[in-house]
């Protein structure tokens, strides 16, 4: 399992999710097959961890996402 950061390049916003297969899911979002991701084409992917199982990855994306998404990229030096 992934957890997966994008940051879409026209509104500049970012979004956390989690996959299997994280270019399947790119290939998703920038083909507008995810109604959350739809409009904000063309997304790029900024990082993806993996994770040992599916809880795992729960846990980490509700962490990423309670401190902001931004906010956990800046305190970990990712962006």
């Amino acid at each position: 399992m992934y957890v997966y950061i994008l940051q879409s390049e026209k509104t500049k916003k970012y979004y956390c999710g989690q996959t299997q297969d994280v270019v399947h899911r790119l290939y998703r979002h920038n083909s507008g097959l995810e109604p959350y991701t739809k409009s904000g084409l063309p997304w790029k992917l900024i990082i993806s961890f993996e994770v040992i199982d599916r809880s795992a990855s729960m846990k980490l994306e509700k962490s990423i996402k309670k401190r902001g998404i931004r906010r956990y990229l800046e305190d970990h030096k990712l962006v």
